[in-house]
Formats: structure tokens, sequence, C-alpha cells
């Protein structure tokens, strides 16, 4: 973003409990936006975290599924998608 341009401002109803959580924060937007970051960091990639894929969605994911599997790590015992091509990439220490 240009330093000439200012952020544009985004505006939303919370309840109350929520308000009174906020209410106590030293700087309540930079809060805000970090978490917005995290929450887009961390959501499913295909869904883009609404939680369900589209028809055309579920079509290219059962195509992709077709050689990929879903199982449990033996380590943290998250869920991960496995290719039946390749050996399991090490993600622990």
């Amino acid at each position: 973003m240009s330093s000439n341009r200012k952020g544009e401002v985004i505006t939303f109803k919370v309840d109350e409990a929520l308000a009174q959580a906020l209410a106590g924060l030293p700087n309540r937007s930079e809060f805000i936006r970090a978490a917005i970051l995290n929450a887009l960091d961390n959501a499913c990639p295909l869904c883009r975290g609404v939680g369900i894929l589209t028809p055309n969605q579920k079509r290219h994911w059962q195509a992709f599924a077709e050689h990929h599997q879903i199982n449990e790590c033996d380590q943290c015992h998250e869920f991960r998608i496995v290719c039946e091509h390749s050996h399991e990439p090490h993600v622990h220490d």
C-alpha cells in the first residue's frame, strides 16, 4: 500500500460479549487485523474457510482424491493428505 493512501475502513457488528472483550485491548484495530490475517493464513486452501465445497470444487477434489488419502499422523495425530505416489514428508523434528 502506498504511503500516500490511507487504508480502507471496514466495519462489522459484534455481540455485547465480544465488544466487552475487545474494549480492554490497548489497540483493537491491530488486534483485529492480526486475528483476521491469522485466520486467512489458516483457512482451508480449497474452500477458503467456508467449510463446504461448491459442486465444481467437489469434482476437482474427487479427481485429486483418486491418488491421495486422508489419514492421521502417527506423531501429532492431526489429519493430513498423503499422495500415494510419493514418500511422506518429515514435518516433525
